[in-house]
């Protein structure tokens, strides 16, 4: 069948193939659904080289990422070229038009991974990213704690406005726009601050450790998520659960009630009929790290703070740790 797209025509094969069986949704489904919330995922998207999370056979298949546009990709969906931390290079979708996320849905795309650049510059990220994901024992009544102390946090280093969003899944993600001056790695460095910060504040409750066996019953700060390559499903993301949930963009006042199974395929469509996008006005702002770096210079000149471990797949990163996980670790002999 075919689909109207803002002006631009879809074509959409095998339309009752079931992709979530368990609520029965189909591809057809998906595609109405990236219609319906069409500019709010294209607000998150526009411009930015974007990774394909493709489910082919729906959620019970067989999956993978898709880095490199896909062959046969129409001419009017523009690349962007990006380079991987393994010094490979490769051009990558870069949405500009609500069309293309429905183009992208036909090939099984239920989740966009958008880096937090832009075409323009893709080497000066302007969006800090900060994953709150609840470790086993937590929830996400405890990532919303969690999201309180960080929107505190944020705002008194720097004057920081976040966007928050539900991950999909159990967790919070919050963006702040920032403006596209700093490295992937001043960026990182400004998320271990927050993290750290928060780590300070709630030690009870929040976890900055990269190691599994440390991080206890706790909200752990991802903060390599902020890492060249390292992407976060964007909003209005479906995601690949039998609920068939969805990243749902949520204003602060919402944040408490909100319970990430309340945002679906089915049930996003009216709220964006009624709401719009919430994070509509996200891309009219545009803050300063000044603040968050100075904290990570302190950290590191007064308490001897310095780099985290990157993940396994990253080359040996200047200033980084011994990337071993504790247990494993060799002990020096005692003196």
């Amino acid at each position: 069948m075919e689909l109207e797209v803002a002006g631009r025509t879809v074509r959409l094969s095998s339309p009752d193939k079931v992709f979530f069986p368990e609520r029965g949704f189909t591809k057809l489904d998906l595609a109405r659904y990236y219609i319906a919330v069409g500019p709010g995922i294209l607000r998150a998207l526009r411009e930015r080289p974007t990774t394909l999370e493709r489910y082919p056979d729906g959620i019970e298949g067989e999956w993978f990422f898709q880095k490199r546009a896909p062959k046969g990709m129409p001419d009017w969906i523009p690349t962007a070229h990006i380079t991987f931390p393994s010094g490979r290079s490769a051009d990558e979708m870069c949405p500009t038009e609500e069309a293309a996320v429905v183009w992208a849905a036909q090939y099984g795309t239920l989740t966009f991974h958008p880096w937090p650049v832009r075409a323009g510059d893709v080497d000066h990220p302007d969006e800090l990213r900060i994953d709150l994901d609840p470790q086993p024992g937590t929830d996400y009544t405890d990532a919303v704690r969690a999201a309180h102390e960080l929107r505190a946090v944020l705002d008194e280093f720097g004057g920081l406005r976040g966007w928050p969003k539900t991950s999909g899944g159990r967790g919070l993600h919050v963006f702040v726009p920032i403006e596209p001056r700093w490295t992937f790695t001043q960026v990182r460095r400004a998320a271990i601050a927050v993290g750290r910060e928060l780590e300070r504040r709630m030690p009870e409750q929040v976890t900055i450790k990269w190691w599994k066996e440390e991080r206890g019953a706790r909200i752990f700060v991802d903060y390599n998520q902020t890492a060249r390559d390292r992407t976060i499903a964007s909003a209005y993301s479906v995601r690949p659960r039998p609920e068939a949930t969805v990243s749902a963009p949520l204003r602060w006042s919402e944040v408490d009630s909100a319970r990430p199974r309340d945002f679906d395929l089915a049930t996003m469509p009216a709220r964006f009929a009624e709401l719009g996008d919430v994070h509509a006005d996200m891309d009219d702002h545009a803050h300063s790290l000044d603040a968050l770096l100075e904290l990570a210079r302190r950290d590191e000149h007064d308490h001897g703070l310095g780099d985290l471990p990157y993940p396994p797949e990253y080359p040996k990163m200047p200033g980084e740790p011994k990337r071993v996980q504790p247990s494993r670790a060799r002990k020096d002999p005692a003196p």
